[in-house]
């Protein structure tokens, strides 16, 4: 068993001997955080192991936006509907200790209906689940890898907000890509994340810094596409819970200034048999060491990158990010270990894979790893072959198609998407859609920016 998980022989042990007084039970809404209650152990023990198994909460918790506030546009949920109450329960497969809470264990949760006993398919850990669903039917298991990257800064979360989150001070005063002294500075901080995650079933391969002043990455070991789901929201919640106590802010936005580079979510994806012992992807004598699942799966990813864009880039910002020469993928191309291109493909033998650049760490794993599966099953099923391998610098590149300059046009593409309402189906498709609708509405009937107060206040 990974570090840090438990059964729950082990955690009622835990909670009757004292070394434990709090389980969280959580699940992620359409924005990728994590929402639930604090539970008494003794509360978990009589009420959740030996009573109903299960928590309420309010069923508008997957029909909102950023602000907790209810929006308009979902049948799922609305006024209309009372917003009545769903139940979350337990998957007792992802319990676990919390080791930078004291004396704190979680565990995740699925959302069902209370009427139907249904899981609610428009959650989106369940939108996932049906994908796997889908590979799993096909003889497929699917494994993922996230790759984070976030802005620490020496200012506290309450400290930043007050300065409405200008002048900020970050952790270097430099570009720390790769750098060990810089890195060694943030290691009071990046260490307890580093242990904290270990500690918690969600294995940390490495740390490093990155290519903005005070950016950093940390790779979480690839697993199965749940699992890493799973550990992916657990570890952007953890890093933000852990720099609070640190009197830190940090920050997973896109793109937190212009004049830094933005933050990736590098989602890495391979194809394995049904069992998950033997990876699919390898072929020395195919092309480019292709198999043809692989060819497939590429073929499907490329084919489908501008319309699941918005499922890899939600809100109004996350698309500045994508920017010429900044790291950021603008062109939909492939290369062999090129960082210019939107695909990257690494690896060999079993560990031969894709790694997918267009993520941004404001992403929700959850529907990116859906986005990916759907797409990469499109291609392997219609036979959709990538286009030829892309040598040189892909930013510079003519007649290549682009991913999404603005949360507009990511909308538009997906709103044609074919491949995404059939396989998620029209109530989930027509969710998914009103959420990315409502975001964009939201900024433009409701915001006035700093730029057009400067530009206009005056001279307009």
């Amino acid at each position: 068993m990974t570090r840090g998980m438990l059964t729950v022989e082990e955690t009622k042990d835990l909670i009757e001997g004292g070394q434990l007084d709090t389980v969280l039970l959580v699940f992620a809404d359409l924005q990728g955080r994590l929402m639930g209650k604090r539970l008494t152990g003794d509360y978990f023990i009589h009420d959740i192991l030996e009573g109903e198994g299960a928590i309420h909460a309010c069923n508008y918790l997957i029909a909102n936006d950023m602000e907790m506030e209810p929006v308009p546009g979902y049948a799922y949920a609305s006024w209309e509907t009372g917003y009545g109450d769903l139940k979350a329960v337990p998957d007792f497969t992802t319990l676990r200790r919390i080791p930078w809470l004291e004396k704190t264990a979680l565990v995740i949760c699925d959302a069902f209906d209370e009427e139907t006993g249904q899981e609610i398919d428009v959650a989106p850990r369940a939108i996932l689940k049906r994908q796997i669903e889908r590979a799993t039917a096909a003889s497929y298991t699917v494994k993922t890898a996230s790759e984070l990257e976030f802005y620490l800064f020496r200012d506290s979360f309450e400290e930043a907000a007050g300065k409405r989150y200008a002048d900020l001070r970050p952790h270097s005063d430099y570009i720390m890509d790769y750098h060990i002294l810089q890195a060694t500075e943030d290691e009071y901080f990046i260490r307890q994340v580093r242990n904290g995650m270990d500690g918690a079933g969600v294995p940390v391969e490495f740390s490093k810094g990155e290519f903005g002043r005070g950016q950093q990455e940390i790779n979480l070991r690839y697993s199965g596409a749940l699992e890493m789901a799973d550990r992916h929201v657990l570890y952007k919640n953890g890093v933000k819970e852990m720099a609070a106590f640190a009197g830190r802010a940090v920050t997973f936005m896109a793109k937190w200034s212009m004049a830094e580079a933005g933050s990736s979510f590098h989602l890495h994806s391979s194809v394995w048999d049904a069992d998950g012992s033997r990876s699919l992807m390898s072929d020395e004598g195919g092309p480019n060491h292709m198999s043809d699942v692989f060819r497939g799966w590429l073929g499907g990813l490329m084919a489908t990158a501008r319309e699941m864009a918005w499922m890899f880039a939600p809100f109004v910002n996350s698309y500045k990010r994508y920017q010429l020469g900044s790291w950021a993928p603008t062109a939909i191309a492939w290369g062999h270990d090129n960082r210019t291109c939107g695909f990257r493909i690494v690896g060999e033998h079993a560990g031969h894979r894709v790694e997918c650049r267009i993520p941004g760490a404001d992403a929700n794993p959850y529907l990116a790893f859906a986005a990916t599966i759907a797409g990469g099953l499109h291609g392997i099923q219609d036979g959709v072959e990538p286009p030829p391998i892309f040598h040189g610098n892909a930013y510079e590149a003519k007649d290549i198609p682009r991913v999404p300059s603005s949360l507009h046009e990511a909308i538009d593409a997906f709103r044609d998407s074919k491949v995404a309402r059939q396989a998620f189906g029209d109530a989930v498709y027509e969710h998914l859609l009103n959420c990315a609708v409502q975001e964009q509405s939201m900024f433009d009937n409701n915001c006035v920016t700093d730029w057009e107060l400067s530009r206009y206040f005056e001279r307009g």
